[in-house]
């Protein structure tokens, strides 16, 4: 049986297996592009894995290493074969072992990284969303909507969906399929201008009614199933622990609709707010992972600028995955590469609907966000000082600009330039401030830590905090 491996492992032993791997790579006179076309992984994913900027933990992916290398597996703490009774890399079977080996073998399956076996993939999502849900162990989905710390859109979003997820929501209305991609986009721009009380009315709709006309239309309807999905996906994380279970269950019917689609943007944005999911869950080697595979997949490096930008999109994930475990050399070096895709496509910000867009812009505002987190708020707001609000691609994304100004100047103990910064961003979007959980947490402790201001009571007063 394999050596258990450690949740998150220290960045000394992720680079002595990629030394290892590195070393046998020379003596074998291949190239990185040569190993990875033996191991199924791009020139740039296995220099990330030999320099330990990948998390080099996984059982299947040191397996690939070992038999492209003719490497002992017990280098690496492995068995010589996979153990009887175990799946293909010598992980418990889903279902029986910790929530954090299920996420390891959702990230090292090849049918994940691959786009093989669609139904295994599906079976594996939902033990992942499954355990997950176990291990913070949230309340049951068909339960009431206790989002603690949540105000009333949160809270009405939540329960509205839920309902609608579980065929308990509002009739399906006689729309047609045009009708329904624009009722999207129309939902699209609420969310992008943190317009949450209509979202609480639309998206529950939206969901009844194109369940209603997927079978009749296939493809089309899958699309615009895996769109929405994604779509109730963001929102719920945007609610942090509120959603539970449900932002699982959502991701997983976004990835099942992808899979449909067969569009790899879809694909590549269900694995990415499924990466989201598990950095919240606290297991940020395997959101680093997936989001690493999943900006690996052939589909997205065709060269055409929106699966490169999408590229973009997960390694800028990865980058705050790894400032959430701690990786200060990770993540500064997968900002540094998501810079340069920026770079490479220009000024331009894409996919406005996919993770808030990309562009310089919104690397550095990833930026803030893994600095602050790391305790180097001084960096945070040297990075904000090279963004230019305006220039972001939404209110949503300048509302959350303002909010991780305020998060760095708190850490600072700069009382009054985070409260400064907050007004700013509750002016750029009301709901967005008043409903998220770091927000209402900043705006609490602020409230208890010193003295207060008149716009500090007003801002909790409208937060219902006080």
């Amino acid at each position: 049986m394999d050596t258990p491996r450690r949740a998150r492992p220290a960045p000394g032993e992720r680079a002595v297996f990629g030394r290892v791997v590195r070393r046998a790579r020379q003596q074998a006179g291949l190239t990185l592009a040569q190993l990875g076309d033996r191991t199924g992984y791009s020139a740039s994913q296995v220099s990330r894995y030999e320099r330990g900027v990948a998390p080099l933990t996984d059982t299947g992916v040191l397996r690939r290493f070992c038999a492209a290398l003719g490497i002992a597996p017990q280098i690496f703490g492995l068995t010589a074969t996979p153990a009887h009774g175990a799946g293909h890399d010598g992980s418990p079977t889903p279902g029986r072992g910790r929530p954090a080996a299920v996420a390891r073998r959702v990230s090292a399956e090849p049918g994940w990284e691959d786009g093989e076996d669609p139904v295994r993939r599906r079976q594996l999502l939902a033990s992942l969303a499954a355990t997950a849900a176990a291990a913070a162990g949230v309340t049951a989905i068909a339960g009431p909507a206790s989002a603690e710390g949540i105000s009333a859109p949160g809270d009405l979003l939540i329960g509205r969906v839920r309902d609608a997820m579980l065929g308990l929501g509002p009739a399906p209305a006689d729309c047609s399929l045009d009708q329904l991609q624009a009722g999207l986009a129309s939902a699209m721009t609420e969310f992008h201008t943190c317009q949450y009380h209509r979202l609480a009315n639309r998206l529950p709709r939206l969901i009844s009614t194109v369940h209603a006309l997927a079978s009749a239309d296939g493809q089309q309807a899958s699309a615009l199933l895996a769109g929405t999905y994604t779509l109730v996906t963001r929102m719920l994380i945007k609610l942090e622990g509120a959603g539970g279970q449900l932002g699982w269950m959502a991701a997983d019917r976004a990835a099942a609709f992808a899979t449909s689609a067969q569009d790899p943007l879809a694909d590549a944005e269900a694995a990415r707010n499924l990466a989201v999911l598990a950095r919240r869950a606290g297991w940020h080697s395997q959101a680093m992972q997936i989001a690493l595979h999943a900006a690996d997949q052939p589909g997205l490096r065709d060269g055409l600028a929106e699966h490169t930008a999408e590229r973009g999109l997960l390694i800028q994930s990865a980058s705050y995955s790894a400032a959430k475990r701690g990786d200060q050399s990770a993540m500064r070096e997968l900002t540094d590469e998501a810079i340069a895709i920026s770079a490479r496509l220009g000024r331009r910000t894409l996919l406005r609907d996919h993770g808030g867009g990309f562009s310089l812009a919104t690397v550095e505002l990833h930026r803030i966000s893994a600095e602050y987190s790391l305790g180097e708020a001084g960096a945070a707001l040297a990075a904000a000082k090279r963004i230019v609000p305006a220039q972001l691609p939404s209110v949503e994304r300048r509302a959350r600009y303002f909010a991780d100004v305020a998060q760095a100047f708190g850490q600072l103990g700069r009382r009054d330039q985070a409260i400064s910064a907050l007004l700013a961003a509750e002016r750029q979007a009301p709901d967005e401030i008043h409903s998220r959980p770091a927000t209402r947490a900043l705006i609490s402790g602020l409230l208890l830590s010193g003295h207060t201001t008149p716009e500090l009571r007003g801002l909790a007063a409208r937060s219902g905090l006080a």
